[in-house]
């Protein structure tokens, strides 16, 4: 479906679905609550899966039964399943049922600690959540066989570290992490952080209330990165944060909600999400957006296969025909996210001409080269870090 011809009441509820999604990704105020009440808190929110640890995962040979996939609402392409059906003959139960990392993982920890059904052969969390998932070896390993299109994978996602091949963590859609500014609002061009604290600009800056998206890239912008990250250079982030928070010079810590401020030039410079910034350039051409010269982050929803599938072949022809740049461009011209395939420009071409030269949707080698991602952090790394971050965004 052509991005030219996403309605605005479509868009605005694609709009909304992202912001379901990069609510959590990094694991928020929800995990670190849910870290501090522990087992029990997590426990008490999940309900039975149903079913016996009996499975009929199904390895090797042709893809054939039902294959029942969990997805994020709004994240597929028209026609896409239909596709899909009658290119294997697998028949799809598609649920739009993944609202959040953390509800998910408080529904279904239980079920799965007990290899129990949980009613999906895959799922579509985002990358730490399933780095968390597989920690406690509750996925499926995705077989060579069963995926040869994973070679059409970016380079800089099949080296990994959080799942270096790409055996267990399938990528699904990308996006990117930098900074948005209304032109006319700064007067010129914004390249670095540094201007963030431009005292020019003094009460019309908005940062990330997220731990990870907030702080990535000003670590790199102090020369340490958060592919690697410590408590030190955490804390150091978190310092020059409170600083410039203490002058005055932030206006608030947001969610996705920093479209309207930034759209009226209350907000001069944001931390912003590229998939929003994408839409908000169709009202307002002074928006833009850019990865800073030291570097941004960037975010990674992934396809999983849960140890209790019932269908391993179906799950991993999926995750291939997924895979096939033809059938990926259709997802990425709907979804308006980064492309996780290498060399897309051609065939999105094709679906939507417009979306294969926006470089917010389709970006060039040397942006996808300055955007570094987490690695998968243990539970007290995410619950040390969001509490040194919540100290000053008051979340």
């Amino acid at each position: 479906m052509p991005s030219k011809n996403i309605d605005l009441e479509l868009a605005a509820r694609m709009a909304a679905s992202r912001t379901s999604r990069r609510r959590f990704i990094g694991g928020g105020a929800a995990a670190a609550a849910a870290l501090a009440l522990g087992p029990s808190f997590l426990a008490a929110c999940s309900k039975d899966g149903g079913g016996s640890g009996e499975t009929s995962a199904q390895p090797g040979g042709p893809a054939s039964g039902t294959l029942r996939v969990s997805n994020w609402p709004l994240y597929m392409a028209d026609g896409f399943v239909a596709a899909f059906q009658t290119a294997t003959g697998v028949t799809v139960d598609y649920k739009e049922d993944f609202n959040d990392n953390e509800q998910w993982f408080a529904k279904n920890k239980e079920p799965l600690s007990r290899k129990q059904d949980i009613g999906a052969d895959l799922v579509v969390p985002t990358e730490f959540m399933g780095a968390r998932v597989h920690s406690l070896g509750w996925l499926n390993e995705i077989s060579e066989a069963g995926v040869p299109n994973r070679k059409n994978l970016r380079k800089d996602l099949l080296d990994s570290k959080v799942d270096p091949g790409r055996k267990y963590l399938a990528p699904y859609m990308s996006g990117l992490v930098g900074l948005a500014f209304n032109k006319a609002a700064t007067g010129r061009d914004i390249t670095k952080i540094e201007d963030l604290w431009d005292p020019a600009f003094k009460g019309r800056v908005s940062l990330l209330s997220d731990t990870q998206d907030g702080l990535g890239m000003i670590m790199l912008s102090q020369g340490n990165s958060p592919q690697d990250p410590s408590e030190e250079s955490v804390k150091k982030a978190v310092d020059l944060v409170r600083e410039q928070n203490d002058k005055g010079q932030i206006r608030r810590f947001t969610g996705n909600d920093y479209a309207d401020d930034l759209a009226s030039g209350n907000v001069a410079i944001a931390q912003a999400y590229s998939g929003d910034v994408v839409q908000l350039q169709a009202d307002n051409p002074d928006l833009q957006f850019i990865v800073p010269e030291s570097g941004g982050t960037t975010f990674i929803d992934t396809m999983v296969i849960p140890y209790t599938t019932k269908n391993q072949s179906a799950a991993e022809a999926w995750i291939n025909y997924i895979y096939d740049r033809a059938n990926y461009a259709k997802l990425v011209a709907f979804t308006q996210f980064v492309p996780v395939l290498s060399d897309m420009t051609e065939e999105l071409r094709k679906v939507d001409p417009a979306a294969a030269d926006n470089p917010l949707i389709n970006p060039p080698q040397s942006t996808l080269d300055n955007v570094k991602s987490w690695p998968a952090l243990t539970d007290e790394q995410t619950q040390d870090f969001n509490t040194m971050y919540a100290a000053v965004t008051g979340g």
